[in-house]
């Protein structure tokens, strides 16, 4: 089986790649797969780095038959009837990706798309647990310039995750509460920055009624903060299936939160956190939000836009609801970086890459018996596949 690696042709370059140089040397010697890797100015490992290991270096990936990317690939760099994967951005019939699809079913091609890739309806792959790293780290740095307490380098300019840790010694945090929303990758790499920091974890009980001597934050999860209309059992399994018939409670936790850090998955349908109104509340105490979920003009009411690596703030004026000086008192500073990963793409690759060694490589050398490749397949065979008919009129562009 012949594997081969993408260069990365989106725009903004994107420097991420599936397998480091050790990974793919380890995969030669200990599977039957010859790995070929295509030539790259932009990736965050040299080609020289991939040769000293023994990896071929090509500009030609035709003689492959599976290639492996991060971003969408180009419609014109789409080579006919080969299998890919990465993450193609279709599933929820994203207009801006709507050529792409129709391309990949013209040429033939296999799609696997990392985001579908799942076991027990839980995600096998993703760059979460970076983007929560990331962005925790950004959301302290902006903390840091909001208030005048401290100065962090940014995540991109420092040496790797070594240089960013050693970054947060220079933390000078008093009182402050942080909340964090989600149960997932993301949420779980924001609490590793959090605890590396040396903030002290509390309870929910104590983050909404106690005062403390120094920093503290509170995890919540979806029904910490959604509650039903009518005033009945608010219940897991009934807001996932009835998500109208809740509310939000998220306010409760503005009135005592210095910084938000937003790791939830947010489903289309469920109420918003907190609307530009609650902004505007005088119990909106959030000085700073860090929105790595960055759904634009959605639960978060003060993410108006994404923001960039290198533009990673901008303030949110509630009076106004329009862009302003983040440093402004009373406008929220807002973190929106939507490519979070990006600012360490050395150990977000190698978490990647582990990922993919240790959870789907199995499948793609012998049998797949839980049909997680086939159920992460969009096309195939020059159609859609069957669980994936509901992109039928997306790909006909209606």
């Amino acid at each position: 089986m012949n594997i081969g690696i993408l260069r990365e042709e989106k725009s903004p370059p994107d420097k991420r790649v599936v397998f480091t140089p050790s990974q793919c040397k380890w995969i030669i010697d200990n599977t039957n797969i010859s790995l070929f890797v295509q030539s790259s100015n932009v990736r965050c490992f040299s080609d020289e780095l991939y040769m000293k290991e023994g990896v071929k270096i090509v500009n030609d990936l035709s003689e492959c038959d599976i290639l492996l990317g991060v971003k969408e690939v180009p419609v014109c760099s789409l080579i006919s009837s080969k299998m890919y994967f990465y993450f193609s951005h279709t599933i929820k019939k994203q207009s801006y990706n709507r050529s792409l699809l129709q391309k990949m079913v013209n040429l033939n091609i296999q799609m696997v798309d990392y985001e579908l890739l799942k076991l027990n309806n839980k995600r096998l792959l993703g760059f979460g647990r970076y983007a929560g790293i990331v962005g925790a780290y950004n959301g302290l740095l902006t903390y840091g310039l909001k208030s005048g307490q401290y100065n962090l380098k940014s995540a991109n300019l420092c040496d790797g995750r070594e240089e960013v840790e050693s970054e947060l010694l220079k933390l000078n945090l008093r009182k402050e509460k942080i909340l964090i929303t989600g149960n997932g990758r993301v949420a779980n790499g924001v609490v590793e920055i959090l605890n590396l920091s040396k903030v002290k974890e509390v309870s929910k009980y104590d983050f909404l009624n106690k005062e403390f001597d120094e920093a503290v934050f509170c995890r919540i999860d979806t029904m910490d903060y959604n509650i039903r209309i009518d005033g009945g059992n608010s219940e897991k399994h009934d807001f996932y299936a009835n998500p109208e018939e809740y509310k939000s409670s998220f306010m409760k936790y503005a009135r005592v939160t210095d910084l938000f850090i937003a790791g939830h998955f947010y489903s289309s349908g469920s109420p918003y956190l907190y609307t530009r109104e609650d902004v505007r509340s005088k119990d909106f105490k959030i000085k700073v939000v860090a929105d790595i979920s960055c759904d634009i003009d959605g639960p978060i009411a003060s993410t108006i836009r994404p923001s960039t690596i290198e533009h990673p703030i901008y303030g949110y004026n509630p009076l106004t609801e329009d862009e302003d000086d983040y440093l402004k008192e009373g406008v929220v500073a807002v973190m929106a970086i939507d490519n979070l990963p990006c600012e360490l793409p050395k150990e977000a690759s190698e978490d990647f890459g582990n990922e993919f060694i240790n959870k789907i490589l199995p499948f793609l050398i012998s049998e797949d018996k839980e049909n997680i490749i086939k159920r992460a397949t969009i096309c195939k065979n020059g159609d859609l596949t069957p669980d994936f008919e509901y992109l039928r009129d997306y790909l006909n562009g209606n």
